[in-house]
């Protein structure tokens, strides 16, 4: 096997891959051929990385390190991200807490480790480190990364699946064949937007005629069975996620509602970011008014937190 050049080749690559620098003569006799043979090898790596970059976008290089004698393997700066960048990606993941701490952290060295340059991990790192330090897991202590996936698969697929899901209002299992139709984010937590199949709407919804996405927290799935079972959805009738998006800023189910209130607050900037939908209406007497809709009650909760400030003139 040392002497095949198929397995010499795939030798090297695997470990200039995890990291190692490969010296020429070390390699030579390790195989039993000479350095030339070995200097064909790296080129021919060469090669198979510029193939790979003009189909994947992703450039790394086998370059000559002098200070080791030896060659390695490095990403080209264009694959990597800037300082900047991946200080602004680290904050942004700590500061979601959406994965408990050992998941968060192993997410962090990985992704400093393959998009940053080997010269900047150092300062990246101290510039997270206290976040790192203090950062707490959410109540939940739920790991659901795999079955994150495995939703994500069936959505791909249009594919039915099955779960046993945790009701937040009395803590009840109920078991559901849903369409899983998209995955989102918000306020520490990961969703599944779905329709039921199969299911009394007059007595388990409070709108009967609600045609729009359940809303499941990921965490609170016990069990989940992707089925054979596919399920067509025609083009126009199409879930569009983004649109959709701009109305569950609360990732509450239920009916769309329109509202209109009046805004006495100093940043009107922070309403129209929380509510994407939200129009000004007009501006009289140092106030605002603002219409926005939303699906379900969860913007309620969100009126009354903000006292004085707001005074609802239309919630239907």
């Amino acid at each position: 096997m040392k002497k095949d050049k198929a397995a010499r080749l795939l030798s090297m690559y695997d470990r200039l891959s995890s990291g190692k620098i490969l010296l020429k003569a070390e390699e030579a006799e390790y195989f039993e051929v000479n350095e030339k043979s070995i200097q064909r090898d790296i080129e021919e790596i060469r090669e198979y990385l510029d193939e790979q970059a003009a189909l994947t976008g992703s450039r790394k290089e086998l370059i000559y390190d002098y200070k080791n004698h030896g060659y390695r393997l490095e990403q080209s700066d264009g694959g990597m991200l800037t300082n900047e960048e991946i200080l602004a990606v680290a904050k942004i993941l700590l500061d979601s807490r959406a994965f408990l701490k050992e998941e968060m952290m192993s997410i962090l060295d990985r992704l400093l480790s393959c998009c940053v340059p080997k010269e900047n991990q150092k300062l990246v790192n101290e510039l997270i480190a206290n976040e790192k330090y203090h950062y707490i897991e959410l109540q939940h202590k739920k790991v659901f990364l795999n079955l994150m996936w495995e939703i994500g698969t069936a959505i791909h697929e249009s594919r039915y699946i099955e779960i046993a899901y945790e009701r937040s209002i009395d803590h009840r299992i109920v078991n559901r064949k849903v369409q899983p139709l998209a995955i989102m984010f918000s306020e520490f937590y990961l969703y599944l937007a779905a329709h039921i199949e199969n299911i009394d709407r007059e007595k388990e919804f409070e709108n009967a005629n609600d045609k729009f996405p359940t809303i499941y927290r990921i965490d609170r799935i016990q069990s989940l069975k992707v089925l054979k079972e596919q399920f067509k959805i025609p083009y126009k009738d199409r879930f569009e996620e983004g649109e959709y998006r701009k109305r569950i800023q609360f990732m509450q189910g239920g009916r769309m509602q329109r509202t209109k209130f009046w805004y006495r607050g100093s940043s009107i900037e922070a309403v129209l970011d929380r509510l994407p939908t939200a129009k000004i209406i007009k501006e009289e007497d140092n106030r605002v008014l603002i219409s926005a809709e939303t699906f379900g009650k969860g913007i309620d909760m969100w009126l009354k937190s903000q006292g004085d400030f707001v005074e609802v003139i239309q919630n239907q």
